[in-house]
């Protein structure tokens, strides 16, 4: 069951034309009033499902046919939206990406300071999802533009590394079940409480032995009171001595040397008392000392545990992080990168290698139990080598095209891809364990550029129009070169240039 959730119009500023208002500025109003009401249209064909509670986004499928974006949970769609994608000559590229970067208030610097909200990066060359105005069919310059409200709703809801398909045509995904279809290792759950729990408890001990030894450390601090006491009495004491003995040398009289006499077997006798008393303080600290230097001993021992146990805790928690694996026919090699980052490569064998894979997503979408299997959904691509392609003006089919479900994916032609691959052993011991988000890619298509720091798999249908992306190179630290500041104003163009960019 579906709904349709009618998104809050935006306000919108009047603007009261003057007295003598010039022919072309007022038609300028009267387009800006044609867009402004077509954007409206465009954010009532926003809708959401109402039968469940929605969780949390895995994939976003953006139909370039349709011009529709339709976002997936692990039990099926939850938001879909109208979206103007690339125009003729700059088309967005077909293909498989994924979020990348997040900033709610994006300018461009490419295209005259274009005010992009919302924006969710898909490459670092620049295209990217995020709102704006949509004329009702593809009109961007290789960016995916969805209704203001939509993008600002979609924008709270995903995270880094969202799978965002580029599709040709109106696809959803269906379940599939494969025997090379990746599952978690058996007992990795189990594993991974297990180190949680031992990292806690080793973090417990440490803690423990910590206290431990800040309580000897004071008790050796109370004992070293009477030691200190009676080590200065005994120097004062020697100090006395020693005048004694020099007054008794210089004694002219025998009264004086009587005096002086007793004064030294007085203080010499309290220098006995004194050495006897700091005996028996040093024997009484001498256990603390010890018992310190083995609290110590036992903390470092016991940190060095905590620490062990926490990065094996971490291993395995890294494990269980999603992981993306590609298997290119076009290279005959398989691919992971966990994180953003390359993690293995690997040749790999596929059956009938000269004849056409295509290009199929397999996604694992969630976990069956705490410990058990993950479900796999695919979404298969075509492209214009198998008759596939539809230009950009063909593909804008408005609010009808909308208005027809998404074909699900033919899961046949998913697992005659499956059947031809071989794996070795030894590679799929060294795949991580696979969790929800990880994903299994299968193409035709080698790697594209895209693919480097900070990015998972980024592959382009080599044969659609890819327009949009080669206008927009990657170069060295383009990834920082579009940001502004939150604070910056907008740039408005000015009144007599077209109505609206072209973002």
């Amino acid at each position: 069951m579906r709904s349709r959730i009618v998104i809050a119009k935006r306000k919108q500023a009047r603007l009261r034309p003057p007295y003598l208002a010039i022919a072309g500025l007022a038609a300028l109003f009267a387009a800006g009033d044609h867009a402004g009401a077509t954007d409206r249209r465009s954010e009532r064909q926003v809708e959401s499902i109402e039968s469940r509670t929605a969780g949390e986004p895995v994939m976003a499928i953006v139909s370039l046919h349709s011009q529709r974006v339709i976002v997936y949970d692990a039990q099926g769609w939850i938001l879909r939206a109208p979206v103007s994608s690339g125009q003729k000559g700059r088309e967005t590229p077909a293909g498989i990406f994924s979020v990348i970067q997040k900033e709610a208030e994006h300018y461009s610097n490419i295209y005259d300071d274009a005010y992009m909200p919302h924006m969710q990066r898909i490459t670092w060359s620049g295209i990217a999802l995020h709102g704006g105005v949509l004329p009702g069919h593809a009109a961007s310059h290789g960016c995916v533009r969805m209704p203001f409200d939509f993008a600002e709703r979609l924008f709270d809801a995903t995270r880094l590394g969202m799978r965002v398909i580029v599709a040709p045509s109106d696809v959803a995904p269906v379940e599939i079940t494969h025997p090379v279809l990746f599952q978690p290792k058996p007992g990795a759950g189990v594993l991974a409480a297990t180190r949680t729990a031992e990292a806690d408890e080793a973090t417990r001990k440490a803690d423990r032995a910590k206290l431990a030894a800040g309580t000897a450390y004071r008790e050796v601090a109370q004992a070293m009171v009477p030691v200190r006491s009676a080590e200065n009495l005994t120097h004062r004491a020697e100090a006395q001595l020693a005048a004694a003995e020099t007054a008794l040398g210089s004694a002219a009289s025998a009264e004086a040397k009587e005096n002086a006499e007793r004064s030294k077997a007085q203080v010499a006798a309290r220098i006995v008392d004194l050495q006897v008393q700091l005996a028996a303080a040093k024997a009484e600290l001498q256990p603390k000392l010890d018992a310190l230097a083995s609290a110590r001993d036992a903390a470092a021992v016991a940190e060095t545990a905590r620490v062990a146990a926490a990065e094996a805790a971490r291993q395995v928690a890294r494990e269980r992080e999603p992981v993306s694996v590609l298997i290119s026919r076009k290279t005959q090699r398989l691919y992971v990168r966990q994180a953003f980052e390359p993690i293995l490569e690997s040749p790999v064998t596929i059956l009938d290698a000269d004849r056409p894979i295509g290009t199929h997503v397999f996604t694992a979408m969630e976990r069956t139990n705490d410990d058990g299997n993950v479900r796999w959904t695919v979404v298969s691509l075509d492209d214009g080598r198998h008759g596939g392609a539809v230009e950009p003006q063909v593909r804008a089919r408005g609010d009808h095209a909308r208005d027809v479900e998404p074909m699900p994916t033919d899961p046949i032609s998913a697992k005659s891809a499956l059947d031809r691959i071989v794996i070795p052993q030894d590679v799929l011991d060294r795949i991580a364990g696979i969790a929800p988000r990880s994903s299994l890619i299968i193409t035709d298509e080698a790697l594209s550029s895209e693919t480097g720091k900070g990015t998972d798999f980024v592959v382009l249908l080599s044969g659609e129009p890819q327009g949009g992306i080669k206008m927009r190179r990657r170069g060295p630290g383009d990834e920082f070169s579009y940001a502004r500041s939150r604070g910056r104003m907008l740039y408005w163009r000015s009144p007599f240039a077209l109505p609206f960019s072209n973002w």
